[in-house]
């Protein structure tokens, strides 16, 4: 796993939206961050985006991550993106993972979605790419 090398642990928010209830994969992966010395705010089930966004940005986070297993991807990604966008946060990464088609990960990374991590992925591989992206985006 990548060792974060800032003067801050990086933030990141775990998120559920919408009626999805299953969160085991969100929690593994809350667990896996926090492990690597991420600091890591857990929202908890059946939020909606406006309380994702706002939540990420009292919390100054570096990246926010969704967990969707619901099929709502082509909805969720697009207005959690667009609120990023209104709230000029710019340099917060969107990302996440769950049950999503490779035709609409490509879709949604278009419209500047990270990478987005089926089930089986390699939580190690999550970790690097967020310490990358972070350090690769965000000024320290």
């Amino acid at each position: 796993m990548s060792e974060n090398q800032f003067n801050r642990p990086i933030r990141v928010l775990v998120a559920k939206v919408g009626l999805d209830g299953h969160d085991r994969g969100a929690r593994i992966i809350a667990t896996t961050l926090r492990d690597a010395g991420m600091e890591v705010i857990y929202t908890g089930l059946r939020q909606t985006p406006e309380m994702v966004v706002n939540t990420a940005l009292q919390e100054d986070v570096d990246a926010i991550g969704i967990s969707i297993l619901s099929g709502a991807h082509m909805t969720v990604f697009p207005k959690v993106m667009a609120l990023i966008k209104e709230k000029k946060m710019d340099d917060v990464l969107l990302t996440g993972g769950g049950i999503i088609p490779a035709d609409d990960m490509a879709e949604l990374k278009k419209i500047g979605v990270g990478e987005l991590f089926p089930p089986g992925t390699s939580t190690a591989d999550i970790v690097t790419y967020i310490t990358n992206w972070v350090h690769a985006n965000r000024n320290f």
